[in-house]
């Protein structure tokens, strides 16, 4: 006899092998579940970039193998308005933004989580690397198990009503055991390769993209003293701590250490670049953020120590946090850190929690 639902659950299937083994195990855990593929993206649909088609197939063919329903839904319009259009402005500005920072608050967990709750659903799931747990009252975003896939960095934007309404099935599992048991239920995702670029647009070579959007301003690259080394085609084109792209090598009397991005002078269009990784410019022990946004719903207590990252996968480290106004606060480092960029964000813990977050905006 089938036992009882544990309720009504729609699971984002984005047609990768994450999302159909977070929809296995939770039909496993009794869950009464359907799937939901989201297309957020056709501005130049082309079988070059976009993947949409055989990521719905695939998604099809998962939702096929598990019994359940698929829907579909296009959200493109709530992409441009609510994460792409951020995504110019900050580039316009000579940051450098995350765009899946933006795209997991406003589409994946407020136009999906809209969606499945309007259809009846008591909360809805994804293929995220990360934990939730409840204790004291409120709702808690925990790092997973396996903390080389952890994306808690990517979600620290998520709120109590957010958290509350969602699981991540996958939080305590690493990426080769939801490959077995991708591959031992017969998903044709089993292998696929993880999904990079940007978010929902995919991969594409960057520059060519963004040139459709923001016109080229070309500039010279100068060293710190002012000497002009080079030329750039658009800071927009360029983040701190870059290696790759500059076109810099036999200077004479430069020596072979490569070239870094090292910082941008709006003003006057000029590319900052310095020689060796170590140069200390590349160095920074404190930084100023803004648009701070706090899990829990409230500061904690200041100054606070604590953990943060500055990107993806770095390793924590270990900082000091004090609040400049209520929506901006000053971080300092134990120890100086490398290419911290503008328009990234920086994500705090406290042991294995995720406290929430701000956008950097001065280093």
């Amino acid at each position: 006899m089938k036992s009882a639902s544990r309720g009504k659950v729609l699971v984002g299937l984005s047609g990768g092998v994450d999302s159909s083994v977070a929809a296995l195990r939770l039909l496993e855990q009794g869950y009464d579940i359907e799937g939901l593929f989201m297309k957020n993206w056709e501005e130049d649909d082309s079988e070059e970039y976009c993947s949409a088609a055989a990521d719905l197939s695939d998604a099809t063919a998962v939702a096929g193998k598990l019994g359940i329903r698929l829907h579909t839904v296009n959200f493109s319009s709530e992409y441009w308005d609510r994460v792409f259009a951020y995504f110019l402005d900050e580039y316009r500005a000579g940051r450098t933004p995350n765009p899946d920072v933006l795209c997991n608050r406003e589409i994946k967990f407020k136009a999906f989580l809209d969606h499945a709750l309007g259809l009846g659903a008591e909360k809805i799931a994804t293929g995220h690397y990360a934990r939730i747990t409840e204790a004291g009252g409120r709702w808690h975003l925990q790092q997973a198990f396996d903390r080389n896939k952890d994306q808690t960095y990517f979600l620290y934007l998520l709120n109590q009503h957010q958290l509350a309404h969602a699981l991540f099935p996958l939080g305590d599992i690493d990426k080769p055991e939801v490959r077995r048991l991708a591959k031992a239920a017969g998903f044709p995702t089993h292998d696929k390769k993880d999904s990079t670029g940007i978010c929902f647009i995919g991969e594409r070579r960057f520059r060519d993209f963004l040139a459709q959007y923001l016109p080229a301003q070309p500039g010279e690259i100068e060293t710190p003293e002012g000497e002009v080394i080079g030329t750039h085609q658009g800071l927009m084109y360029h983040t701190i701590g870059q290696r790759q792209g500059l076109r810099i090598g036999g200077l004479k009397g430069r020596g072979d250490a490569p070239w870094y991005v090292a910082g941008k002078d709006l003003e006057r269009n000029v590319l900052i670049a310095v020689q060796g990784s170590d140069h200390p410019m590349l160095f920074a022990s404190g930084l100023a953020a803004a648009d701070v946004h706090w899990i829990a719903g409230e500061p904690p207590g200041f100054p606070l120590t604590c953990m943060a990252r500055c990107r993806h996968r770095q390793p924590l480290q270990k900082c000091t946090v004090t609040m400049t106004d209520e929506e901006s606060l000053a971080v300092r480092f134990t120890d100086p850190q490398r290419a911290m960029t503008p328009g990234q964000a920086i994500v705090f813990y406290e042991e294995e929690t995720c406290l929430g977050g701000a956008t950097i905006r001065e280093v």
